[in-house]
């Protein structure tokens, strides 16, 4: 039995269809139960639904949202939750709730470049290389075990966007694969 893995989004979703896209393949030892969203026109859903998966968007404010979440994912019999783009911070309830089970991509080489505008910074520092990391998720922002990152060098001239396209198309890559490894520990 594939383990069972909701995906929290709040845009169009692309590291969840990645995630999506990984699963199909028969050897993938988790599967998509739900795709849940804090905003109704998340491009991501209609993805999600296309592929025949459930979704669900999350009522206003942050305590019925989070409790919405809750109950959708455990009536879904989900054991891993996966952020995929979803852009607000979980209130240490719901981490604690989840302990251990929430995992994240984030677009920078953690610790380097907690939050957001991770890709300005890594430029503006002289950096060599940018890249993603999957993550546990705990109540610290981008403070929980790393399981796995990706290094993108950053190129003479580049420009956030510029390097914001190639770290995607690394975070595409190492998702499904760190959350595989992460599901059969």
């Amino acid at each position: 039995m594939k383990h069972r893995v909701g995906v929290l989004i709040s845009g169009r979703g692309s590291n969840m269809a990645a995630l999506v896209a990984a699963a199909r393949d028969p050897a993938c030892p988790y599967e998509v139960a739900v795709v849940a969203s804090d905003k109704a026109d998340a491009a991501g859903l209609a993805h999600a639904a296309a592929n025949g998966i459930p979704v669900f968007v999350g009522p206003p404010g942050k305590i019925a949202r989070e409790a919405s979440f809750d109950a959708i994912f455990r009536a879904n019999g989900v054991d891993t939750i996966a952020l995929a783009g979803y852009m607000r911070l979980l209130s240490d309830e719901f981490v604690a709730r989840w302990r251990g089970s929430i995992v994240n991509i984030h677009p920078s080489l953690l610790p380097a470049y907690k939050g957001l505008d991770t890709h300005a910074r890594a430029i503006a520092a002289g950096d060599a290389h940018g890249g993603c990391s999957v993550h546990v998720v705990t109540e610290e922002l981008d403070g929980g075990a790393v399981l796995g990152q990706a290094r993108v060098p950053i190129l003479p001239g580049d420009t956030p966007d510029a390097l914001a396209e190639r770290v995607l198309a690394a975070e595409h890559l190492l998702y499904p694969k760190v959350l595989a490894e992460f599901v059969t520990r």
